[in-house]
């Protein structure tokens, strides 16, 4: 008698597609303007695909184009890039597959054929529904065509839609901010995605803030701005699942949330990360060099293994950003009792100032309490 094959492991995919229309000048993603290596660039990451160990087992429950734009490519490439996929791990019935998009590059034609191919969510990269934001930001899209995309994407039965925004910018104000947030609420999309401006080193915003010919964000407007984002969320159902991640009930982003409970995940493409639960590698980040290595049989890539201690303070970083907290019963399972305890008690000042609680065996952040969650995280990591 034969015995019962293992149950199949999930996992996720991650498929980079390095190409933009135009660069942000707020975008530390790895991109480039010009698509000459298109072509080159998508049998890459098939052949990629077929070079990968240790797919065997794991069944993918969620696959996600990101980059870049991948809302660029023919919807041929992005179902051939599906078919690749299915070819070294089967694809789970009724996984989540979302395609990132930006509002210039969605019609009614586009729409049904990305329907068509398997592509059942849409994270569309709205940023803001207001022409002055958009601007400054150098996005490819106006406000027209931001509120339009996501009118087309539901009118064309997409129901699983999750939208872009970005908060603390210089030159908005709390009031235009609240006008934005009012517009999106009102869409009715079950998933928003906010950030708070960041200036990344080596951006062109990094360069125009260090010569002076743009603000730096305001960091108290910024936390005021998200303190809204909190209040007009709840108040319209919403749950803050995540710090920078809102959805109406039951319509969490599978892929993100997988990323955050550790779940293994392969990453194809430049600048892709791969994660089994201890060995990380991420691809090299530079087109010509990847394709030229992926043709020559090799995979470009620097690897590095988790120690113990990395591993939890990876799970502290995380799992505090999420509205479930640090689960101590876990932790006490994973890593022993005596680092739960360390926990507790190091947790205890950020409880007594009101940034953190502390119930039923699990830490979690307060509602200001957001605001600091790296400085918290820290404070507690191994």
């Amino acid at each position: 008698m034969q015995p019962d094959p293992m149950p199949a492991r999930p996992c996720g995919v991650y498929i980079h597609v390095p190409f933009c229309r135009k660069a942000c000048h707020y975008c530390d993603f790895h991109f480039s303007t010009s698509t000459t290596l298109r072509n080159g660039m998508v049998g890459a990451i098939l052949q990629e695909m077929a070079l990968t160990p240790g797919t065997g087992g794991h069944v993918a429950e969620t696959v996600y184009f990101g980059g870049g734009t991948p809302s660029l490519l023919p919807t041929s490439d992005i179902e051939r890039l599906l078919a690749g996929v299915a070819s070294i791990l089967p694809i789970a019935p009724g996984a989540e597959v979302t395609l990132e998009a930006n509002p210039d590059d969605i019609d009614a034609g586009r729409l049904s054929e990305w329907k068509a191919v398997g592509i059942g969510r849409l994270s569309i990269g709205i940023q803001s529904f207001r022409d002055e934001d958009l601007i400054w930001m150098n996005r490819s899209h106006d406000a027209r065509q931001a509120l339009g995309a996501v009118e087309a994407a539901q009118a064309a039965g997409f129901s699983d839609i999750s939208i872009d925004l970005i908060f603390g910018s210089p030159g908005l104000a709390t009031e235009a901010w609240g006008a934005n947030l009012d517009i999106a609420l009102a869409l009715g999309v079950p998933h928003l995605s906010c950030y708070a401006l960041t200036v990344e080193a080596g951006t062109p915003l990094d360069v125009m803030v260090r010569r002076k010919k743009k603000a730096s964000p305001d960091p108290e407007r910024q936390a005021e701005q998200y303190l809204m984002l909190l209040e007009r969320s709840a108040a319209a159902g919403y749950e803050a699942y995540e710090i920078s991640n809102f959805c109406l009930p039951g319509r969490r982003s599978r892929h993100n949330s997988a990323y955050w409970k550790g779940i293994p995940y392969f990453g194809f493409g430049p600048s892709a990360h791969s994660f089994d639960g201890t060995h990380r590698r991420w691809n090299i980040s530079s087109n010509a060099a990847y394709i030229e290595a992926i043709r020559e049989g090799t995979i470009p890539f620097e690897a590095e293994t988790l120690t113990r201690e990395q591993r939890l303070n990876e799970y502290v970083m995380t799992a505090l950003r999420t509205m479930e907290g640090i689960d101590l019963g876990h932790v006490a399972q994973a890593w022993g009792t005596g680092e739960a305890d360390r926990l507790r008690n190091g947790v205890a000042r950020q409880v007594d100032s009101g940034m953190a609680l502390l119930a039923q065996d699990r830490i979690r952040l307060s509602r200001e309490g957001r605001l600091f969650a790296d400085g918290i995280a820290a404070e507690l990591f191994r």
